[in-house]
């Protein structure tokens, strides 16, 4: 088809409105802006493909005079921050820890079981293997609950698929409250899973909500309450499994049927809140609720300029076709947001922290401290990484993602060198395991200061309405994928390598180190046009 001359802004048939544009589509209009230095055949395509159009990035709809407002921390966004964050979130740390203090009273009652079945003692082996796949099933869930996160957000709404989630952890409930009097494990199991599934769910859904609630101003910090409530509700989960309280051969379930008390919750609060308002205007076009919902989560009715930069990236998204894995994975102005998310994903992972966590109770025991000592010593490291969190959650807007990434993983591998050589002398005296236990104490810190929190919301400022829901499913999906496979490796090889395994570690930390450095892009206060141009950057390319 011939065209006519359009000075790069795309091929454009002469009838099309955008030839003579309104303003609010002169902003839209710079999504189709081609990069120079392009040589190809001119052609019309429905393919995102076959185009140059930076789409990864939501607020590249507005023009460099039109910036997104800064919002205010009001109680109506503490409320919905409390309703999606404490329900969600919440499950993903509980179910994380809450395994580890019962451990052994937990095998007994599969020996047992196991026992009572067959009128035969099971092996260690075979007890083992079931107390192992009730914990690496959850990964397991988390991994297809991480896949179908754009599929649900899409259909459901960000607010309605955190609700209709809470139905697995019902199902979930029933399943491990009832093992015990049924004597079935495989019901637990079953049980891990389903919370599984709703955990990944969780990771993909609440970081998007709050996101795309808060204002630009606020949205480091809002989308590090995700790891903070994760943190927190670990801890929680380690206290509650304390031998005093509900770590008992009689209350074990009732320990683990607690995760139920954070689905009421958020039956209780969440249908208050508004649905997103970017998800009402882009992908239910209803302008007028949008606002209400909008003018709600800002508490003020002047929310005329927010209004228009979402308007704007609503005519923009009109112009573009649907967003596809395929087209994230083929199209190069999508997958390079698409690596940086997906890297930290698995950089969060493969950090060492599971690895510090494991040693832990090892390393206080060296360092002399008998009996439940090393117990509440792992309590008090769970406090350090819950105060680091909130302490990352005020920092975040203020030294910026990149920073706190790039110190975070800076410090994790000096301080994971520092353990591995205290570590081969902490048998020469008490010395030597007083400063391995200062190194653990400091890597949970750096951890919690950046690597912990920052991926979580990294990828919804990374992506447009139309690409976010599919590229953090991917995500998510990674995130659980990479937890799995730790938790299948690091015991072996913890066996094999002693604690030279950290080594391991130290190299991937550096290795991510260099990598956040070339090329994740500071986003602090920006919107995600400006963060757009960065990588369209020659460094990105």
């Amino acid at each position: 088809m011939d065209h006519d001359e359009d000075d790069g802004v795309g091929f454009i048939r002469p009838s099309h409105y955008l030839k003579s544009p309104t303003l609010a589509e002169q902003q839209a209009m710079s999504l189709l802006t081609v990069p120079g230095g392009s040589d190809r055949e001119g052609s019309i395509s429905s393919n995102v493909s076959d185009m140059d159009i930076p789409i990864y990035s939501s607020e590249n709809l507005t023009t460099s005079l039109r910036r997104e407002p800064h919002g205010a921390f009001t109680g109506k966004l503490a409320f919905a921050i409390a309703a999606a964050a404490l329900g969600s979130s919440f499950q993903h740390g509980y179910n994380t820890g809450v395994l580890n203090n019962p451990q052994k009273i937990i095998e007994n009652w599969i020996n047992e079981t196991m026992s009572n079945r067959t009128g035969e003692i099971p092996s260690q082996e075979n007890v083992t293997f079931i107390f192992s796949l009730m914990t690496s099933v959850f990964c397991i869930g988390g991994m297809i609950g991480g896949a179908t996160t754009g599929l649900i957000a899409d259909k459901f709404g960000r607010k309605g698929g955190l609700l209709l989630n809470n139905i697995l952890v019902i199902i979930a409930v029933i399943c491990e409250a009832s093992s015990k009097s049924a004597s079935s494990y495989e019901l637990i199991i079953l049980g891990r899973f389903f919370i599984g599934v709703n955990s990944g769910l969780n990771a993909g859904l609440a970081p998007m909500y709050l996101a795309e609630i808060s204002p630009i101003n606020l949205r480091g910090a809002v989308g590090t309450v995700y790891q903070l409530v994760i943190t927190i509700s670990i801890l929680v989960a380690q206290i509650l499994g304390l031998k005093s309280i509900l770590g008992t051969d009689d209350l074990w379930v009732t320990l683990l049927a607690m995760t139920i008390v954070p689905a009421i919750f958020q039956l209780a609060t969440l249908p208050f809140c508004p649905e997103s308002p970017k998800f009402i205007l882009l992908s239910k076009e209803n302008e007028p609720q949008a606002r209400k919902a909008l003018s709600w989560f800002r508490g003020t009715v002047d929310v005329h300029e927010e209004m228009d930069v979402m308007k704007a990236e609503s005519d923009a998204v009109k112009l573009i076709p649907k967003v596809t894995v395929r087209e994230l994975v083929t199209n190069s102005t999508l997958r390079i947001p698409l690596i940086i998310s997906l890297t930290v994903m698995v950089a969060q992972q493969l950090s060492g922290i599971n690895a510090v966590m494991f040693f832990s109770s090892k390393i206080f025991n060296m360092a002399g401290l008998k009996g439940d000592n090393p117990t509440y010593a792992t309590l008090a490291m769970g406090g350090v990484n819950v105060l680091m969190t909130i302490v990352s959650l005020f920092l975040v807007e203020k030294a910026g993602r990149k920073t706190l990434l790039l110190v975070g993983f800076g410090g994790m591998a000096v301080d994971t060198l520092l353990l591995t050589i205290g570590m081969l002398f902490v048998h020469t005296g008490s010395t030597a395991g007083i400063f391995c236990v200062l190194f653990v104490l400091i890597f949970v810190v750096m951890f919690a200061i950046g690597p912990g929190s920052i991926p979580w919301f990294l990828v919804s400022e990374l992506f447009n309405q139309s690409a976010r829901p599919t590229a953090t499913s991917l995500a998510v999906c990674i995130n659980w994928t990479a937890n799995f496979i730790v938790g299948l490796a690091f015991l072996p090889l913890a066996d094999s390598m002693g604690s030279y395994v950290f080594l391991i570690f130290f190299v991937l930390q550096v290795l991510f180190l260099l990598f956040i450095y070339k090329k994740v892009p500071e986003t602090k206060n920006k919107t995600l046009e400006e963060i757009s141009a960065m990588f369209r950057q020659q460094s990105y390319q």
